[in-house]
């Protein structure tokens, strides 16, 4: 039991988005200090407006990441899938995740 869960964690590791790893890093650490600014403008009790401003830009950039991610398991993980039908439905249920997180 052991073995199968390490075995499925391994599988899980993937080089898919290696070309894009650096790209994807910089805009989540971009992403990360623009959260850390929204935090300092509801401590300082900023205008509302201003806050979903900068909560849009979070959200699209998420979004920009996330499409960038898809396109990269598409092409390194469902083309080169054993099971391609599988590779598939899981890919199809990461979309309507995804579309539903972003929308």
């Amino acid at each position: 039991m052991e073995e199968q869960r390490e075995q499925r964690e391994c599988e899980r590791r993937v080089d898919s988005y290696r070309a894009d790893k650096a790209r994807i890093l910089a805009r989540l650490r971009r992403m990360e200090g623009q959260v850390r600014g929204i935090i300092r403008m509801v401590e300082d009790d900023r205008y509302c407006v201003d806050i979903l401003v900068q909560l849009s830009s979070v959200i699209a950039a998420a979004r920009s990441i996330g499409l960038v991610l898809l396109e990269d398991h598409i092409r390194g993980c469902v083309l080169n899938a054993e099971d391609k039908e599988a590779a598939i439905q899981e890919l199809t249920e990461a979309i309507e995740r995804f579309t539903r997180s972003v929308s």
